[in-house]
C-alpha cells in the first residue's frame, strides 16, 4: 500500500515550533488575565447591621453573595456603644483572609466609618447609612431635623436604650417590606444604646477608601436629602433604588449588586488614586 500522507520537510519543521510557542505564549497570556482579573476582586464581604434590629436582616443577601462566591460575615454588633460595635466589627475583619469590602446599614453607617481605618478594608459600602466625619455622631446628625423631614417613632429612652413605637414601625422602617414581616420585626426589635448614637467618629475612612452609597428614595428613617449630602461629601458612587428604609430586606438583588460592584472595583480604584497620588 501506498502512503499518501506528506513528509515535513526540514524546512517546515521551525514554523510548526514556533506556532506552538505562539500557541502556548497565548494560553499562558489567556491564563494571566483570567487571574490577574481574579485576584482584582474582593472575596470577603462583611456585613454590619444598624440599630433597632439584628444581623438575621441579611440573611437574603448574604444567600445572593454566597451562590455568587463570596465569602461573608454577619457580624452581631450589640449597638450599645460605638466603641464596642466597632471592635466586634475589626475582629470580624481580623480573621478574614484578604482584603474586605465592610457594608453598613443605617447607624452600621457610622460603625464601619470607624471600623474601616483597618487596613484589610479595601472598600466601604454603605446601605442607607450613616456617613459621618470626624467628630460626628448618629445623634449630632438627627436632633434637627430639616422642615417636613419625616418623624421618626421613637420612644423616650428606658435604661438608656431606645425602641421604636411597635405600631409605627412598619410605615417608618419598613414600608416595602411584607405586613407580616413588617409585624415580625417591629416585634423583635432590638434595643438600641443612647451611648451607640453618641459615639463620635475619629477618623472617617471614607476619606481614604473608595466608597458606594445605596441610596432609598422613599426611606423615612433617614431622609433621601440627608443620604445625598452624606454620599456626595463621601464622594461615595451613588445608586438610588426606590425603597423604604429596610432595603437590605425588601430588595436584596440591588443591595447585593452594589456589594460586588464594590468588590470588583475597589483595589482597581484604590491603584489608581495611588497612582494619582503619587503624580501630583
Amino acid at each position: 500500500m501506498k502512503n499518501n500522507a506528506m513528509p515535513i520537510s526540514v524546512r517546515t519543521r521551525p514554523i510548526y515550533g514556533v506556532l506552538a510557542i505562539i500557541t502556548i505564549m497565548l494560553g499562558i497570556g489567556d491564563n494571566t488575565m483570567a487571574q490577574t482579573k481574579s485576584t482584582a476582586i474582593v472575596k470577603n464581604i462583611v456585613l454590619v447591621h444598624g440599630g433597632l434590629v439584628d444581623g438575621s436582616g441579611w440573611e437574603a443577601v448574604y444567600n445572593v453573595l454566597k451562590k455568587d462566591g463570596y465569602t461573608v460575615t454577619v457580624v452581631q454588633n450589640p449597638t450599645i456603644s460605638l466603641a464596642d460595635d466597632v471592635a466586634f466589627t475589626k475582629r470580624a475583619i481580623a480573621v478574614q483572609n484578604g482584603p474586605v469590602i465592610l457594608v453598613g446599614h443605617s447607624y452600621g453607617g457610622a460603625v464601619i466609618t470607624e471600623a474601616g481605618n483597618d487596613p484589610k478594608v479595601a472598600g466601604l459600602v454603605y446601605i442607607a447609612a450613616f456617613a459621618l466625619d470626624k467628630g460626628e455622631s448618629v445623634a449630632s446628625l438627627i436632633k434637627d431635623p430639616p422642615p417636613g423631614a419625616p418623624v421618626r417613632p421613637i420612644l423616650p429612652p428606658v435604661d438608656g436604650f431606645l425602641l421604636l413605637d411597635k405600631g409605627k414601625f412598619p410605615a417608618s422602617f419598613a414600608g416595602d417590606v411584607s405586613p407580616e414581616k413588617a409585624e415580625f420585626m417591629a416585634d423583635s426589635q432590638v434595643p438600641w444604646g443612647v451611648d451607640a448614637l453618641g459615639g463620635t467618629i475619629s477618623e472617617a475612612a471614607w476619606k481614604a477608601k473608595p466608597t458606594w452609597y445605596l441610596l432609598t428614595t422613599e426611606d423615612r428613617m433617614l431622609p433621601p436629602d440627608a443620604q445625598r449630602l452624606m454620599s456626595k461629601r463621601a464622594g461615595a458612587t451613588v445608586v438610588e433604588v426606590k425603597s423604604s428604609h429596610a432595603v437590605y430586606v425588601s430588595h436584596p438583588q440591588a443591595v447585593a449588586h452594589i456589594i460586588e460592584q464594590a468588590a470588583r472595583g475597589a483595589l482597581v480604584a484604590a491603584k489608581e488614586g495611588a497612582t494619582s497620588a503619587a503624580a501630583d
